[in-house]
């Protein structure tokens, strides 16, 4: 069964992959190893998942001045998720992904969902961020 979601966009691309939801904030500074793309956390819920080409679906992000450039790097590393889904948005996780699009050409499609869209997304689900058409299509 397919499922179409609408969303915000807030930066655009198209990126499609298997959900990695947490009900927890991510903190890339400190959080989030760019040359694995693995998350490091020892605390966090996904301790050892690898984020690369997954659609990560997290609440918000954890305030760091320095996320826009693990961002940067894990798209230099091209260890990247294929999407950003937010129900709230922290600026500075915008500024990464914008960054890493202007200097590597890399996409990181960011969007923001309502929170009864964020409760439909599952781990293991595949999703299509869409932005041209605002929707997640969830296969």
């Amino acid at each position: 069964m397919t499922e179409l979601l609408n969303c915000t966009v807030l930066v655009k691309g198209m990126g499609e992959g298997r959900v990695l939801k947490t009900g927890q904030t991510i903190s890339f500074w400190g959080g989030v190893d760019p040359e694995t793309g693995k998350i490091i956390d020892p605390r966090h819920p996904l301790f050892n998942e690898i984020i690369t080409s997954r659609v990560l679906v997290f609440p918000f992000g954890k305030g760091s001045a320095a996320a826009p450039l693990v961002l940067l790097e894990l798209a230099r590393q091209e260890t990247f998720p294929a999407a950003i889904i937010n129900v709230e948005i922290d600026p500075l996780l915008v500024a990464g992904p914008v960054i890493s699009y202007r200097f590597y050409g890399k996409a990181i499609p960011v969007v923001k969902i309502s929170q009864d869209v964020f409760d439909r997304l599952h781990t293991g689900q595949t999703a299509v961020v869409d932005c041209e058409k605002s929707t997640i299509l969830i296969k």
